[in-house]
């Protein structure tokens, strides 16, 4: 998947719509030779690759960096990029230098937390040129405000809401919009109620396709075990395995071998 069209394509198709997260360039490569459709730049990054609590600590400069180093191993795939906490509150100026920093490093669209206090930033930015992608449910920079990561818009007031807000995106202008952690049967209404194509994350099966994170759909945090996340390796496992076997093979003098020496 090379542009949007094609996301637009996949769901008039009913044909489910595959995303990864991805941050440096050795996964990426590995990502570029895969079936996945389309690649998300986090701002989860973050957390996976810097170590802090939340998103929040994300700026321009982290985000920037990192789709820098994705852009550069993903020739073959769409490659969404994640606006940082208040990279789009504070003017419509600062936001389209925001928005132009993401261009001019890699990505081919940006991705905007929110509906509320966006629509008229997000309808600029389209009409400038940059596809938009939404996010709706559990927004992670607004965790202080919503108490923590936990399932979103469960009562009829807060659903509603949510499913006025995902229109209010389409309308936009919005290409897709991620629907995070909020009940099956609500993404399925929201996800039946627009044109554009959903991308679930804790939202059950019946959005226009999934995304997870790399290094969770890996395995590579044990301590890391939501209900949503299936884990296709046990990736922290197996390195360390590997790790200690190289460790293994030098304390015993058994690396390099004759083979491996000049």
């Amino acid at each position: 998947m090379k542009n949007i069209n094609e996301f637009q394509k996949y769901k008039n198709d009913n044909k489910p719509i595959s995303v990864i997260t991805c941050y440096d360039y050795w996964s990426a490569k590995i990502v570029n030779e895969t079936d996945i459709d389309a690649v998300l730049v986090g701002d989860s990054a973050a957390m996976v690759m810097h170590g802090y609590g939340t998103t929040v600590n994300a700026d321009m400069q982290m985000m920037v960096y990192h789709i820098e180093a994705v852009k550069k191993g993903i020739k073959n795939k769409l490659v969404i990029g994640d606006m940082p906490f208040l990279s789009f509150r504070k003017s419509l100026i600062e936001t389209m230098n925001n928005v132009e920093q993401f261009m001019k490093a890699g990505s081919d669209a940006v991705k905007i937390e929110g509906a509320n206090g966006n629509l008229e930033y997000i309808k600029h930015i389209v009409d400038s040129g940059v596809p938009v992608m939404g996010h709706l449910g559990l927004t992670p920079q607004s965790v202080h405000q919503l108490g923590g990561y936990k399932v979103q818009a469960k009562d009829k007031i807060t659903a509603d809401k949510l499913k006025i807000n995902a229109k209010k995106l389409e309308e936009a202008g919005c290409f897709s919009i991620v629907l995070e952690l909020i009940p099956a049967e609500l993404a399925k209404e929201v996800t039946d109620g627009l044109t554009i194509p959903t991308i679930g994350i804790g939202a059950g099966k019946f959005t226009s396709g999934q995304v997870l994170v790399l290094q969770d759909m890996l395995g590579m945090n044990i301590e890391f075990n939501p209900k949503f996340l299936r884990k296709y390796l046990n990736g922290f496992e197996l390195i360390k395995v590997a790790l200690n076997s190289f460790n293994n093979d030098v304390k015993n003098k058994n690396f390099p071998n004759i083979d491996e020496s000049f």
